[in-house]
C-alpha cells in the first residue's frame, strides 16, 4: 500500500513492493506531467493530458462574451490517464489516513474487512460524484426541462462541467480495475467487481461518445444516490452489527452481509 510506512522493506520490483509503494511511484508521475507545464519545450504536450481538449468558442451579437463549449475525440485519452492517476493517489489517501484507521478500530474479520474497505471507498465516491451531478442538473436545468434530453440531438457541445464530469468518471471506474491488484482483493470476489466495474465503464463511456451526456447525467445522479444510501449502510453494519435496520430496507433479499451479492 502506499503511502505507508514499514519497517521491512520487500525486494524491490516484487508484488508486495509494487503494492506498498504504487501510490508514491503514481505522484511522481502526476507531479512530473505538472513539472512538465513550467517549461515552454513540454509544455504543449503535457497541457493535453491535464486541461480538457476540443473547446469551441462562440460569439454571439447580442452577448458582449463568448460562450464556450467542448466536443469529444482521441486526446480525451490523454486527460482520462492523468485523472485516473489522481484517482488512484486520492484512493490511496483515503484508504491510508480513514479506513485503515477504522478497521483498527473495529477489529473486522478478513471478508469483512475487504467488504469494508470496499463500501468505504464506493460512499466517498458516490457522495462526490451524486453532489457534482446533481448541481451540473440544477444549473442546466436537465430536470425542469426534461425537453432538453433530446431537442437539437444530438449535442454535440458540451458545457466545462459536463466534459470534466463524465472525463473524471471515467478515469474513476478505470482506476478500479487496477486498484483490484494494487489492494490484493480476493480472488472469490473479483469476478463480482470486476462485473460493475466493466458495466460502469461501458455505459458512461457510451452515453460520452454517443452525445447522450444529457441522458446519461439524469440516469447516473439517481443511481448513485441509491449506491450511497447501500454503502452507507452497509458500513452503518459495519460499526454494528446489532444496527441492520439500513441494510434491511435496501436489500430485504439478503439480511446478512456475508451474501455472495454483497
Amino acid at each position: 500500500m502506499g503511502l505507508r510506512r514499514k519497517n521491512k522493506s520487500p525486494p524491490v520490483l516484487s508484488h508486495e513492493f509494487v503494492i506498498q509503494n504504487h501510490a508514491d511511484a503514481v505522484s511522481c508521475l502526476a507531479m512530473g506531467l505538472l513539472l512538465g507545464l513550467m517549461f515552454e519545450v513540454t509544455a504543449k504536450y503535457v497541457i493535453i493530458f491535464i486541461t480538457v481538449q476540443y473547446n469551441v468558442t462562440y460569439t454571439t451579437d447580442d452577448k458582449s462574451e463568448p460562450i464556450h463549449f467542448y466536443e469529444y475525440g482521441p486526446k480525451d485519452i490523454a486527460t482520462i490517464f492523468f485523472y485516473m492517476l489522481i484517482a488512484i493517489i486520492l484512493h490511496a489517501v483515503i484508504q491510508e489516513y480513514v479506513l485503515d484507521k477504522i478497521n483498527r478500530r473495529l477489529h473486522l474479520s478478513k471478508t469483512k474487512h475487504s467488504k469494508f474497505n470496499e463500501s468505504g471507498q464506493l460512499a466517498f465516491f458516490y457522495l462526490f460524484s451524486f453532489a457534482w451531478g446533481a448541481s451540473i442538473l440544477t444549473a442546466e436545468e436537465f430536470m425542469t426541462n426534461p425537453t432538453l434530453l433530446w431537442k437539437d440531438y444530438p449535442h454535440f457541445h458540451m458545457l466545462f462541467q459536463v466534459k470534466f464530469f463524465y472525463v473524471c468518471q471515467i478515469a474513476y471506474w478505470l482506476h478500479a480495475l487496477p486498484e483490484l491488484y494494487f489492494q490484493k482483493i480476493r480472488k472469490e470476489d473479483i469476478p463480482r467487481q470486476l462485473y460493475y466495474i466493466c458495466l460502469y465503464i461501458a455505459h458512461i463511456s457510451g452515453a460520452y461518445v454517443l452525445n447522450l451526456q444529457r441522458l446519461g447525467l439524469i440516469l447516473l445522479v439517481p443511481h448513485y444516490l441509491v449506491e450511497l444510501i447501500f454503502h452507507a449502510s452497509r458500513l452503518f453494519y459495519f460499526s454494528d452489527e446489532n444496527k441492520q435496520k439500513g441494510v434491511s430496507l435496501h436489500a430485504p433479499s439478503c439480511a446478512r452481509l456475508d451474501c455472495p451479492l454483497m
